[in-house]
């Protein structure tokens, strides 16, 4: 999708209408069989959820030019951008299908890669013969660096909630928690967007 839309832009209703279906359709068909949506530990979830939404945008209400040193923008990284059009901020529809696309379709399929698959992966090609939650230390600091790169110029606040997000799959062993956990993250902060106008964040 990402390659697609560098060489072939649509339209802003468009582009948020293919990008849900397509996720959407792609989990549906090949992730239905792993999914498990239950949540062991409710409370402590939906906190872990919210503090990692605070962790993300304190840096930046603290030091207001924090993101723009070349630590976090540079060729490597890419720059923190507002990726959408001016028609499109002004559009419920489309800000109501990235937000859906945001806290419901992608905490579902990176928890599912990230913390379903690489942490167990790592440990055995195999990883079906891998409980979820399994520790190694390779394992564990491998994913949180890549989940890390995965967020560019925000990779700082990526890694402390990729090192969270792994204890915490550690720790409960549920997918659901972790689902739950990504999704209150990313609804906070995709309300706090459109709140406060920080388009940035939708990178």
């Amino acid at each position: 999708m990402l390659v697609l839309h560098a060489v072939w832009s649509l339209p802003d209703f468009a582009e948020q209408a293919v990008g849900l279906a397509a996720m959407t359709l792609v989990l549906g068909l090949v992730a239905r069989p792993v999914l498990d949506f239950r949540v062991r530990r409710w409370a402590p979830t939906v906190l872990i959820g919210a503090g990692i939404f605070v962790i993300w945008i304190v840096p930046d209400l603290l030091f207001p030019n924090y993101r723009h040193s070349p630590l976090f923008e540079n060729v490597v990284l890419g720059t923190a951008r507002n990726p959408l059009s001016e028609a499109a901020r002004r559009d419920p529809a489309v800000l109501a299908m990235r937000m859906l696309r945001a806290a419901v379709i992608v905490p579902v399929a990176e928890e599912l890669f990230w913390r379903g698959w690489m942490m167990r992966w790592m440990i055995d090609a195999d990883f079906r013969r891998v409980p979820l939650g399994a520790y190694t230390t390779t394992s564990f600091w491998t994913v949180a660096l890549l989940f890390a790169a995965e967020h560019g110029p925000y990779w700082d606040v990526g890694l402390a909630a990729g090192i969270i997000f792994n204890l915490w799959m550690v720790r409960t062993k549920s997918l659901g928690d972790l689902i739950l956990a990504h999704a209150i993250t990313n609804g906070c902060l995709s309300a706090y967007v459109i709140a406060a106008g920080k388009w940035e964040y939708w990178l």
